[in-house]
């Protein structure tokens, strides 16, 4: 596990960064609730009179005078967006920065098989993604602690592990696109989780285009959805882990044949 210990090693700035960032702003975000708590009837009636706009990020379903509400909205499109962002780039970045910066002829002269090499570098990416989601996760219960208010467990854990799911989907999507690629493919991967986005997005604002939410795993990690249920979508969560493990094995099979080149 040399291999798996370097890149936790290598990316250790970037982790704390991307890490440090969206923990900071759940943090804000959660200490402004009890403040905009006196003003939920305002906000709700704003909300619901933006249209489209409305139905597109869930407003219409969600209270922002509940705790849970209002987690859901401001502080899970944080994770949702930022979580698939930092997912999308260590995944396209994966294996291609080996080829990219001309390492990858003498890592693999060293007694390690290409399946090795893939293995370690996904459980790095996954142990990361790991990393932050905990880091994320107690600031923002030890938040909710200090501003005296208290979570329904069972939406809690159904929102995260939604979120989870969708940035290890992300991840080995891209982890994927990587095997393909030779130079830098952070902006394919950026541009990727930012399609998925918005086809969510689409897919919620008209009844013609749902079947988009079949192709994005933003549609499983909706809050609304989530915390109106109080479950999450079984079709949807079962198409997201069957993506995720044809991306990752899709990464090994193509690694494993590709022709790499020393520059």
């Amino acid at each position: 596990m040399t291999l798996l210990c370097f890149e936790l090693k290598r990316s250790r700035t970037a982790l704390a960064v991307w890490t440090g960032a969206i923990s900071l702003l759940l943090l804000i975000c959660l200490i402004i609730f009890p403040d905009m708590k006196g003003q939920v009837d305002e906000l709700n009636a704003a909300f619901s009179s933006m249209g489209s706009f409305t139905e597109a990020f869930g407003m219409d379903t969600l209270n922002m005078g509940e705790l849970m509400g209002f987690y859901g909205l401001e502080c899970g499109n944080i994770l949702g967006i930022g979580g698939s962002f930092f997912a999308a780039y260590i995944g396209v970045c994966g294996l291609a920065e080996e080829e990219k910066n001309r390492t990858a002829e003498y890592l693999l002269t060293h007694p390690v098989s290409r399946c090795q090499v893939v293995l370690q570098k996904l459980l790095g990416i996954l142990i990361r993604i790991l990393i932050l989601n905990l880091v994320s996760i107690s600031i923002a219960l030890i938040t909710i602690r200090i501003i005296g208010e208290s979570v329904q467990t069972h939406e809690f854990v159904l929102l995260h592990a939604a979120y989870l799911l969708l940035q290890m989907e992300i991840a080995c999507l891209c982890f994927w696109i990587s095997a393909f690629i030779r130079k830098s493919g952070a902006g394919i991967g950026l541009g990727l989780a930012a399609i998925l986005y918005f086809l969510n997005i689409i897919a919620n604002i008209t009844e013609d285009a749902q079947w988009l939410k079949y192709f994005t795993p933003f549609a499983y990690a909706d809050a609304a959805d989530i915390l109106g249920d109080a479950s999450l979508d079984p079709v949807l969560c079962g198409i997201g882990c069957a993506v995720t493990a044809a991306a990752a094995a899709g990464a090994f099979l193509i690694y494993i044949r590709k022709d790499i080149h020393a520059s």
